[in-house]
């Protein structure tokens, strides 16, 4: 399929009309037959290619469709950025991949990173909780916090990430250490910044909400001159919830310039400077083995003063130089800060009285007493956190013929610096026992300030530092017009170090080489039609994140690996794709917690399951993008008691479904469900947190230059519970009640 290249995608702002940004909109019958007569035209290029006679490698012009049609606004992405390290079709990715475009993200008025990651099935949210802050997110029954990158570079700061400078989310299932390093057992997660482009643009979005929220966008490209241009993206917010005292006041500015648009060396040079002070959440206590349902979806534990700070500073500098059609070479460097201050108290133990020396309920908290006689002990979490992360990568792609055979080699070295540093703190009110801010009633807490005569003291520091190196190639060989087999390895060698001044190890070291592969078989019968089957595999050693549990410091790396055979169709003249997948990923030497307290790895972890994505056209006004997973995980072997157990937040079904149409071309509705099965707190699987399905819907009003747009969130005001937390039994955090968005956007151009 042909729609926009990325960098013609790129220009799009992020809050530029929904359907119709042109005065002839794409649902008009000229418009809608030049979509559809580009439909599948990039496929049949590729194939026209190798089997007319073609020389090795050569590539056919790119056709550009101009004037008609306004792809910018289609829920249908071809291209994804994490398939294969460098922009991919789809159809070419013999693993499971999904493109959140823009125009969805728009649709929904969707601005958080979680938000927007809710149309994307198989990953399930963790609240934030101790030293892990911000974005906390499981990919297909597998953590995937460090496994969030920004344009191709790791993103392991802990913040809460925004969707004002995204042109797409990507995201690809699977273990893919062949082109990542360390991690992506579930898979990994690429946040697609905006570029520069030579059209110019001025947009300005302003959004107001129930429970006083409030936020506003800018987006403006200005050419340079002939081939550089500047783009700057900034947003800014002060957000109320639904739940009690919860409140955000964030803001951030993106600038990036290119040079050499169009030539054969682009420059491009970028920055993303973000600011957010949020109330930290930490949920509600369970309750016989569930979050306490007595409790209601407002009510908050923790201080009024309480608030979460983080700052995040990151700049990249990009060199690409095509020498021809068949080689280019590009170097890539990124640098990021990242600090967090936090200063929140938790809900901890569930107490059968008003004294922090009460009993406390253990084991998923199962009691018959009544709830007005359960208490809530207050612990603090307040810890000041520094990431510091040096990230360079220099790669090579060619385009060669041996014999028959035609390849696209790409081979690459990723360099890497990162160092941390956790500086916790213990908070104790004079009179209670250490580390015990207050004791409250389960239901009904008062919201006050911390209390005056608090003593804060230094609790442990943890500093850690890592230096990596991988080295990597990966061939994509086509073998006529209708295979293609892919195959890659990788060597890494990741050394990190850790010191505690106060907790176990004092001080540990590992050095850690793994050499990680992926290959897969495409057969593409036609130009709509793409089968594979792919096997691949990752690792993740015990300070992947440069934290440590002690007792794993000695362990060699977890190993994963996955087998997965899927379909990838573009229906109805090429305006709708649907692929399917069936996967399997296993953990096949898990760390598991000994009965002497030591860990070994002699667990066994499993998710298999079955994947189901839609995304495009099913008429010229008809929009729908979704998709289905089902999870069957197991905890085949542990040591721990745990075996036989669902690993923790994985659900074992979930559905995501957004569709719009166009009822003129100046109207258009839309809406849909979210659905999330049952799934457990913890692995001891003694909470369970009950599953649940969310609507929301959407109404705009779009003309050339802006757009009215209504979206209704929680449609029927569901309670529901949207994070989930490990700790004290497992806590789960209530989700935004039934809102009210109305966003006015702006097109000066």
């Amino acid at each position: 399929m042909l729609k926009t290249t990325p960098l013609a995608a790129a220009a799009m702002a992020i809050f530029a009309t929904p359907l119709y940004a042109q005065t002839t909109a794409p649902n008009a019958p000229a418009g809608a037959q030049v979509a559809q007569a580009s439909t599948g035209q990039a496929a049949d290029a590729k194939d026209a290619g190798a089997g007319d006679g073609a020389a090795p490698g050569a590539t056919l012009p790119a056709v550009k469709v101009t004037g008609q049609a306004d792809t910018s606004t289609d829920f249908q992405p071809d291209i994804s950025s994490v398939g294969a390290k460098v922009p991919t079709a789809l159809r070419d990715i013999p693993q499971a991949a999904v493109v959140v475009p823009k125009a969805v993200l728009q649709s929904q008025a969707a601005s958080s990173f979680t938000d927007a990651l809710r149309n994307v099935p198989g990953i399930t949210i963790a609240a934030a909780e101790g030293g892990t802050i911000g974005n906390n997110i499981n990919l297909r029954g597998f953590s995937a916090r460090t496994d969030i990158y920004l344009d191709g570079f790791r993103d392991r700061g802990q913040y809460y990430r925004d969707t004002f400078n995204l042109e797409s989310i990507d995201v690809l299932y699977g273990p893919s250490s062949l082109y990542f390093g360390r991690g992506s057992t579930g898979g990994v997660i690429n946040q697609v910044s905006k570029q520069p482009t030579l059209k110019p643009r001025a947009d300005v979005s302003v959004q107001a909400g129930t429970s006083d929220r409030y936020r506003t966008t800018v987006d403006l490209d200005t050419p340079i001159n002939d081939t550089s241009a500047f783009r700057i993206n900034a947003f800014g917010q002060d957000l109320g919830s639904t739940r009690d005292q919860m409140k955000s006041k964030d803001y951030g500015v993106a600038p990036e310039v290119k040079f050499g648009i169009g030539t054969p060396t682009e420059i491009t040079l970028s920055a993303l400077i973000q600011h957010n002070r949020d109330q930290p959440d930490y949920g509600i206590p369970s309750l016989n083995g569930h979050p306490a349902s007595v409790v209601g979806p407002s009510t908050f534990y923790g201080f009024t003063n309480d608030r979460t700070i983080q700052d995040v500073q990151t700049f990249s500098l990009g060199i690409k130089h095509r020498f021809n059609d068949n080689v280019t070479l590009s170097n890539q460097t990124q640098y990021s800060h990242y600090s967090t201050d936090v200063r929140a108290s938790n809900p901890a133990a569930v107490l059968t009285g008003p004294l922090a020396t009460s009993t406390a309920l253990t084991n998923g908290n199962f009691t018959s007493l009544d709830p007005s006689q359960l208490f809530v002990k207050m612990q603090g979490k307040d810890r000041v956190i520094n990431d510091h992360s040096l990230y360079n990568t220099t790669e090579l792609q060619t385009k060669f013929a041996t014999g028959f055979l035609k390849h696209e080699l790409l081979t690459g070295v990723d360099l890497s610096h990162e160092t941390y540093s956790n500086q916790s703190y213990n908070a104790t009110t004079p009179g209670l026992p250490t580390n015990t801010i207050a004791v409250v009633p389960l239901l009904d807490p008062a919201y006050v300030p911390t209390p005056s005569n608090l003593q804060i003291t230094p609790g442990n520091l943890a500093e850690s530092s890592a230096n990596g190196i991988g080295i990597y190639a990966n061939d994509t060989v086509s073998i006529g017009q209708h295979w293609k087999v892919v195959g890659g390895v990788r060597w890494d060698r990741y050394e990190a170090s850790i010191n505690n001044s106060l907790n176990a190890p004092g001080y540990a070291t590992q050095t850690n080489y793994f050499t990680s592969v992926r290959g897969g078989v495409i057969w593409q019968p036609t130009d709509w039609q793409s089968y594979y089957v792919s096997y691949g595999t990752s690792f993740d050693p015990s300070l992947e994140a440069l934290t440590l549990t002690n007792g794993q410091q000695n362990l060699p790396p977890v190993h994963n690996k996955s087998y997965e055979v899927g379909a990838k169709w573009d229906l109805l003249g090429g305006g709708l794709s649907v692929t399917q997948s069936l996967f399997n990923i296993e953990q096949t030497n898990a760390r598991t917690l000994n009965v002497d307290g030591t860990y070994s790895l002699e667990g066994d972890i499993r998710v298999r399951g079955y994947q189901l994505g839609v995304a495009g056209r099913i008429t010229n006004k008809w929009q729908v993008f979704g998709g289905y997973t089902y999870m069957d995980g197991e905890i085949l072997q542990a040591l721990d008691g745990t075996q036989g157990n669902v690993p923790a937040n994985t659900p074992r079904n979930m559905l995501t479904l957004w569709t719009t149409y166009a009822l003129t071309p100046q109207w258009e509705i839309g809406g849909g469900p979210v659905y999330t099965g049952p799934r457990y707190a913890a692995t001891n699987n003694l909470v369970e947190v009950p599953g649940y399905t969310r609507w929301d819907a959407m109404a705009a009003f779009h003309q050339k230059h802006y757009d009215i747009q209504l979206n209704l969130i929680n449609l029927t005001n569901k309670h529901y519970y949207d994070q989930i937390i490990q700790s004290d039994g497992g806590r789960a955090v209530p989700a935004l009640g039934r809102t009210f968005l109305a966003t006015v956007n702006y097109r000066f151009y």
